[in-house]
């Protein structure tokens, strides 16, 4: 099973961006399916954005125009750009794979341990 690590969280401004990286122990196959959530406290894990494929991307609606997912087809890396961030996307969030298409975090049985970003008005 791949092992999935996440970086690039920290504590910003309102409007301000981060970058998230996702790194996995070897290469995403092709037809991967790589997702990011975010998990605040006392709230459920909710879906942020994945890609399929290494080219096909969904966003969720709270995210759409201001974060981006990437990566280079092949590689063991997924990034997620976030700008203009807001005070309400402060949570730890969370790198998956799974190899079929699902926008719930029962659909991923491989996370990584997760990686704080907040975001202070």
């Amino acid at each position: 099973q791949v092992q999935l690590a996440e970086s690039g969280g920290g504590l910003v401004q309102a409007g301000d961006s981060l970058r998230l990286t996702c790194t996995a122990s070897r290469r995403f196959y092709t037809s991967a399916v790589v997702a990011w959530f975010r998990q605040a406290p006392g709230k459920e894990r909710e879906f942020v954005a994945l890609t399929r494929s290494f080219s096909r991307t969904t966003y969720a609606d709270a995210v759409k125009g201001r974060f981006t997912i990437s990566a280079l087809t092949g590689s063991n890396t997924i990034y997620l750009q976030m700008n203009n961030l807001k005070p309400e996307d402060t949570a730890v969030y969370y790198c998956a794979h799974s190899s079929s298409y699902g926008l719930n975090a029962q659909s991923y049985n491989n996370w990584g341990q997760g990686t704080q970003v907040t975001v202070s008005s």
